[in-house]
């Protein structure tokens, strides 16, 4: 078999059903096969007890069953836990879970490394290497509910696509992912506890809405004038703001779905009343509401946290002028908390004590 070979849960659903009439066995066994693979997660063909050891052999020879496995886990004291998953191929991406009082959050990956090099970001400084396929993007969701369920006896209650990569430039298997985890025959969430965050590509917020994308929409905006976010996302100059809003107005009268906008408040540089008020503004002709995120800063990064008391000031600003706002704790900051500081360190990750998931 070559290392070209499919991972078997890449197949769509005929897919599967064509391949077990080509192996010569009775329909039903397609169906048993795909419960296998999304409703009880096999991580091994030897997991599948209820199929002929014979037709085991014979996917195997076929295809291929490669899920991630955790080279590290590291615990933060508030209980956040963040993970690198070695792929098959070597590489390693990040997946977190994130605990608060009234939800258990997985914040996944989409790419190995990231080619936006936006320059507040870990993912950054990583050369994007290729594309998560959809069973690498489901597997960190179970992957990360069976440490849920470990640590906090209760599965995941939200799914956010704002790990390491960019969502929309994977865009077939981002689509896909996010159908299965929200399918019943799959992961069964609810579509509106998913989110997929984007730094902004318009032409792509424009196919979602075409797509009839059920998922919710975040924009990672982080300045709300050209220059700035420019400086600080090399993406915005192909993709300006005044292109998004038009993008992101469409998306919101065609899929009838409001979008959040996520500002990390980065000190000096974006936390100002003058930079509340061009937020206003913008938010307010997208009805947008918006998400402040307290900075996680990186290594070697050129920006530190706003203060707590301007964070909260620049909120109630937001929110006296109409705008629905909220600061999204840091969390993790113990450890390697900022996206891409884990893979960073762990690329290639040590071998030594990695495990498959059980």
């Amino acid at each position: 078999m070559s290392e070209t070979s499919t991972d078997i849960r890449n197949l769509s659903h005929d897919e599967i059903k064509a391949l077990v009439a080509e192996l010569g066995e009775k329909p039903y066994r397609a169906k048993q096969l795909w419960e296998w693979l999304w409703k009880k997660k096999a991580r091994a063909w030897d997991d599948m007890s209820d199929l002929p050891k014979a037709f085991r052999s014979q996917l195997a020879e076929r295809t291929l069953l490669r899920p991630l496995v955790l080279a590290e886990e590291q615990r933060s004291e508030d209980g956040t836990v963040k993970c690198a998953f070695r792929t098959w191929d070597g590489h390693v991406v990040e997946g977190v879970l994130i605990p608060t009082e009234k939800r258990l959050t997985a914040c996944i990956s989409s790419q190995i490394g990231c080619s936006l090099t936006c320059s507040f970001c870990a993912t950054g400084k990583l050369k994007r290497i290729r594309n998560l396929d959809t069973a690498e993007i489901v597997d960190q969701v179970t992957m990360i509910d069976d440490l849920a369920l470990k640590y906090f006896e209760k599965g995941l209650t939200n799914i956010v696509y704002m790990g390491m990569g960019e969502p929309l430039l994977n865009y077939a298997n981002t689509m896909r992912s996010a159908e299965r985890i929200t399918a019943q025959d799959g992961l069964a969430m609810g579509a509106r506890r998913v989110t997929v965050s984007t730094a902004g590509i318009a032409k792509m917020i424009r196919k979602l809405a075409d797509d009839g994308a059920k998922f919710n929409l975040a924009l990672s905006l982080h300045a709300a004038n050209d220059a700035k976010r420019d400086r600080i996302m090399p993406i915005n100059e192909q993709n300006t703001l005044g292109e998004l809003k038009d993008a992101l107005r469409y998306y919101t009268r065609v899929a009838r779905r409001e979008v959040t906008f996520e500002y990390i408040l980065l000190k000096g540089f974006n936390d100002s009343l003058a930079d509340a008020q061009e937020l206003v503004r913008y938010a307010s002709d997208v009805h947008a509401k918006v998400n402040l995120i307290e900075y996680n800063a990186i290594d070697g990064g050129d920006y530190g946290r706003t203060d707590t008391a301007d964070a909260i000031a620049f909120m109630h600003y937001l929110e006296n002028k109409g705008i629905v706002a909220r600061i999204r704790r840091s969390r993790g900051r113990d450890i390697d908390a900022a996206c891409g500081q884990l893979a960073n360190k762990n690329e290639p990750a040590l071998k030594e004590g990695e495990r498959p998931m059980k």
